[in-house]
């Protein structure tokens, strides 16, 4: 029986571009929310709730997402010091887990919504239980707990959002005329 969800495999030289562009994108697509947030006065505070550096890394999958996901938060700390080092290693974790598990979920036969879904549970959880690891194993005081509440409460819009733009983007992407 042949699987009717399965994706055409991707050359090498595909999946280095698709990787380059999305760690492109979320490099650039903060950035925009963040220089918006400046010339608004809100500061960081829109990347912080449209979760810009999410969407391409969702988007990519398996193992471009997942090497985007980790390459993206450490260049773009590089070129701009954002994020912090203190969360750098929490979203290098997070956009890797959200790359992989979305990718991996690409040819599983379920609505586009339950497939974002299930990527923000896992990169979301993934990355709380790194920062619960990192205080109270190893004694980390720069992360507070809070942060994991805290990070989903600010960035509830973008969540939502998510689940309007990824299946929608992957529904034009898989019917282009």
């Amino acid at each position: 029986m042949t699987n009717t969800y399965a994706k055409p495999k991707l050359s090498v030289k595909t999946q280095t571009l698709a990787t380059v562009g999305a760690i492109a994108a979320a490099v650039i697509l903060p950035q925009l929310f963040h220089l918006m947030g400046a010339v608004s006065g809100l500061g960081t505070a829109l990347g912080e709730t449209f979760l810009p550096m999410h969407l391409p890394i969702i988007l990519a999958g398996p193992y471009v997402g997942a090497i985007a996901g980790v390459l993206s938060p450490l260049i773009s700390f590089a070129l701009t010091g954002m994020p912090t080092v203190a969360m750098l290693p929490f979203m290098m974790i997070e956009l890797c887990v959200y790359g992989l598990s979305a990718g991996l979920l690409r040819s599983v036969n379920l609505p586009n919504i339950v497939k974002v879904l299930i990527a923000q549970v896992a990169g979301r959880g993934v990355r709380a239980i790194a920062i619960l690891i990192a205080v109270y194993a190893f004694g980390n005081t720069a992360v507070p707990v809070a942060v994991i509440w805290n990070s989903i409460v600010a960035g509830i819009f973008g969540i939502v959002l998510q689940w309007a733009l990824i299946p929608l983007i992957v529904y034009r992407a898989e019917h282009k005329a």
